[in-house]
C-alpha cells in the first residue's frame, strides 16, 4: 500500500484535529509515569469517560451509560430500523501502559462523528459511540469485562473477582464508581446490532511491511493461568546434593523449555499458537542466594485462533507435568484457577465494506489476524457483526513506547468515513 497523503477537505480536517485533540486530552489523566495508568473502575477511567461524554455532547449526540458504565453517545441514522453501528474501544490501560491502545480507538470513533457533521453527512443506521470499562483483564482476572457486561454476559460469580492492587471486588470498584452491579445482573441484554473498533496492532506486521492500516479477520482466543505454582523443597545450596532436590526453578524451567518445544511442534504442524510464562515470581522472602529454592509462582497464557488448538496445547501441558513430577522427586505444579477467552471469526461483509471505503480513496489494506483479545471479539462472540481496523505500531504494545502516528489513524478513519458516506451499508 503506497502512502497516499491525506484529503484537504473539511472532514478530513476535523478527523485530524479531533483525533489529536481527544488523544492529548485523554493521556493526560494518568497516574505518574513511566507511560500511562488508567486502571479498570478507577477515578482515572472515570474522569476520561466524562471527557468524551462531553466531546460527544459537542458534536450533539444523545448519551447514556448502562448499570456497568459503560459509555454510549449516539447519533441518529436515516433509518431507525437497521441494526445501528457501534464503534469505539476502552480508556483503561495496563499499568505504565502506552498513549493509544484502546483511546486511539475511541478519538477514532469521536473524529469519525465530526466528520459526518463537517460534511453534512447523516449515516443510514444511528451510529454509536460506545466506550467499554475494563478492557484489561490486567486489573481483575475476567476478560472483556465492561463489553461483557454490555451484553448481558458478565457471570455473576465474576462480581466478586478481586482487583490486583486494592484487594476490593468488581462489584465494590463499580459501585464506588457509582454505578449497580445488582441492576446489570437483571438487565436485559441489547438485540445484536454491528461493532466496529480502531486499534494499534501489537504486533510488528505492519510496521515491517510498511502499511498504516489492516482490516482484522479474527481474534485470538486465550487460555491462561494466572496463579500457577511450583512446590519443591528447601534445602541448603552447599549441603544439599543435586540428586534427591526438589528445586522449583529447575522444575519451572523444564517445563517452560518443554513448552516452548510443543509450540515449535505445534507451529510445524500449521497450527497457530503462542506460548507465554508471561510473570515469574521468586521473590518472596524465604529466597536467597544460599537456598535451594522450594517455591515459584508463574502465569501462562496460551493464545490460538482455533479452540481445538488450545485446548490440545493445555493437553500438552498436563502431560509435561505428569513427566516432571514424575522424574523430579518433591515437586509438585499447581495450576490454580483456569481462564478463558473464545476466539472470534469477524464478519465478511463488514470486512469488505471497510475494504471499500479503503478503496475509495486508493487504498487496499491487507486481511490479517490479531494476536491481542479486544472488545470486538465479545460482540462477535454475542452474535453481532463486527470487524477491527488495525493502525501500525511500533515499539510494542502494553509498554510506555508504544509507537503511532496519528497520520495512520486518520487515514484509516478517512476509510471507514468514506464507506459511510456511500450508499452501502455492512
Amino acid at each position: 500500500m503506497t502512502d497516499l497523503p491525506l484529503a484537504e477537505t473539511a472532514p478530513a480536517r476535523a478527523i485530524r484535529s479531533t483525533i489529536d485533540r481527544v488523544l492529548v486530552a485523554v493521556n493526560a489523566l494518568s497516574e505518574a509515569g513511566p507511560g500511562w495508568t488508567r486502571p479498570s473502575y478507577s477515578d482515572l477511567e472515570s474522569q476520561a469517560h466524562a471527557l468524551i461524554e462531553a466531546e460527544a455532547r459537542a458534536l450533539g449526540m444523545s448519551v447514556s451509560r448502562d448499570h456497568a458504565g459503560n459509555l454510549f453517545a449516539r447519533m441518529e441514522g436515516r433509518d431507525p430500523s437497521l441494526p445501528p453501528l457501534h464503534c469505539g474501544s476502552h480508556l483503561d490501560t495496563v499499568a505504565e501502559g502506552g498513549a493509544f491502545d484502546g483511546q486511539a480507538g475511541v478519538a477514532a470513533a469521536l473524529a469519525l462523528v465530526a466528520a459526518m457533521r463537517e460534511a453534512g453527512v447523516t449515516p443510514e443506521a444511528d451510529f454509536v459511540l460506545t466506550v467499554t470499562r475494563a478492557e484489561e483483564s490486567v486489573w481483575f482476572p475476567v476478560s472483556y469485562i465492561g463489553s461483557r457486561a454490555a451484553l448481558g454476559r458478565l457471570l455473576p460469580e465474576e462480581l466478586e473477582a478481586r482487583r490486583v492492587d486494592t484487594g476490593r471486588t468488581l462489584a465494590q470498584h463499580m459501585r464506588e464508581q457509582g454505578f449497580d452491579p445488582d441492576a446489570l445482573m437483571r438487565a436485559e441484554p441489547p438485540k445484536p446490532a454491528r461493532f466496529l473498533e480502531f486499534h494499534i496492532e501489537q504486533g510488528p506486521v505492519l510496521d515491517r511491511a510498511g502499511e498504516p492500516y489492516g482490516i482484522v479477520s479474527a481474534i485470538r482466543g486465550g487460555l491462561r493461568y494466572r496463579t500457577a505454582q511450583v512446590h519443591g523443597a528447601w534445602a541448603h545450596s552447599g549441603g544439599a546434593p543435586r540428586e534427591g532436590r526438589a528445586d522449583a526453578v529447575v522444575a519451572f524451567a523444564d517445563l517452560v523449555m518443554a513448552m516452548d518445544r510443543a509450540w515449535q511442534g505445534f507451529l510445524a504442524r500449521g497450527a497457530d499458537l503462542t506460548v507465554t510464562f508471561g510473570k515469574v515470581d521468586a521473590a518472596s522472602p524465604a529466597h536467597a542466594m544460599a537456598k535451594v529454592p522450594g517455591e515459584l509462582g508463574f502465569c501462562l497464557d496460551l493464545r490460538s485462533e482455533d479452540v481445538a488448538v488450545l485446548d490440545a496445547a493445555d493437553l500438552v501441558l498436563r502431560e509435561e507435568i505428569r513427566r516432571i513430577e514424575t522424574e523430579r522427586p518433591g515437586i509438585r505444579f499447581d495450576l490454580g484457577a483456569r481462564s478463558r477467552s473464545q476466539p472470534a471469526r469477524l464478519s465478511p461483509a463488514m470486512i469488505d465494506w471497510v475494504a471499500g471505503g479503503a478503496a475509495r480513496r486508493g487504498d487496499a489494506p491487507r486481511r490479517m489476524l490479531s494476536g491481542g483479545g479486544h472488545d470486538a471479539a465479545a460482540f462477535a462472540s454475542a452474535g453481532w457483526d463486527s470487524v477491527m481496523v488495525f493502525i501500525r505500531n511500533w515499539n510494542g504494545s502494553h509498554c510506555p513506547d508504544e509507537g503511532m502516528d496519528p497520520v495512520d489513524l486518520a487515514r484509516a478513519v478517512e476509510a471507514v468515513f468514506a464507506a459511510l458516506s456511500g450508499n452501502g451499508s455492512p
